[in-house]
């Protein structure tokens, strides 16, 4: 389901992250860049119905390391492209939701 698949953040602006998905069987790993991360990584488990249970760490531009855990749910798009809303919590105790596309 995600094999060499490319995701960016849905309200996307000119420099925002893509990360490059890979999928063996149920594991599922990313790496993603852009101007505001310089580096990031994520190694996740897929469950049968697609959803990513996932932790990920990134570097910032400004040199701050993030990390943190994250639910990914998919949503199939009608023009087939998958949409994630990931429920996500980091280290540092903040938590949010985000949503992340599929881009061609």
């Amino acid at each position: 389901m995600y094999d060499n698949r490319r995701f960016r953040p849905v309200d996307a602006v000119p420099g925002s992250s893509v990360g490059h998905y890979h999928q063996d069987g149920d594991l599922v790993w990313a790496e993603f860049s852009g101007t505001a991360v310089r580096a990031g990584r994520l190694v996740a488990t897929c469950r049968a119905d697609g959803v990513l249970d996932a932790a990920y760490c990134y570097v910032t531009a400004d040199g701050e390391t993030v990390s943190g855990t994250f639910v990914g749910t998919p949503t199939v798009l009608d023009d087939g492209r998958v949409r994630l809303t990931e429920e996500w919590s980091r280290a540092d105790g903040s938590s949010g939701v985000s949503q992340i596309e599929e881009i061609e």
